[in-house]
């Protein structure tokens, strides 16, 4: 497993807020996919959903030994909340954005950018999946997809 992994994030729901869905996809630096999460979380909102993503990909990339991470989001304000640039000023955030910078700890490196929606394609993908009630149905790590609701 390479140490240092690519995690590609995306989150969102049926209106705002509404049913709720996340997208993962992991690869190491050879673009070499090493999971995939899709997962329907319940009823939240977008930003919402952006974390738990976001939180998701950081406990799976954990778990698969990663020791330096860079996420991908195509979410301006998770990226700049995260970064410190931007101030949480939603009360439904902060334990988010809390559970994300600790997590964020446990890696030796991570860093954290905005990618425009075209180049998330795939993390997108699989939150319409959930969101349709299908879920990746094909696993590409030693565990399954997770469906069902991401714990705090």
């Amino acid at each position: 497993m390479s140490k240092h992994v690519v995690i590609y994030t995306d989150g969102g729901c049926r209106y705002n807020p509404g049913p709720a869905a996340i997208g993962v996809v992991i690869q190491d630096v050879q673009g070499v996919k090493l999971a995939t999460i899709s997962d329907y979380i319940g009823q939240g909102t977008n930003n919402q959903a952006e974390y738990r993503a976001l939180i998701a990909g950081l406990e799976k990339a954990h778990a698969l030994g990663a020791s330096s991470v860079e996420i991908r989001t195509d979410s301006q304000l998770i990226a700049e909340q995260m970064r410190g640039r931007y101030k949480v000023k939603d009360a439904a955030l902060k334990p988010l954005f809390q559970k994300a910078q600790i997590l964020s700890h446990r890696f030796q490196s991570f860093c954290i950018n905005h990618i425009p929606r075209e180049m998330n394609s795939e993390a997108d993908r699989l939150v319409g999946l959930a969101l349709s009630g299908y879920g990746e149905r094909r696993a590409t790590s030693d565990s399954p997809v997770r469906q069902g609701t991401l714990g705090l």
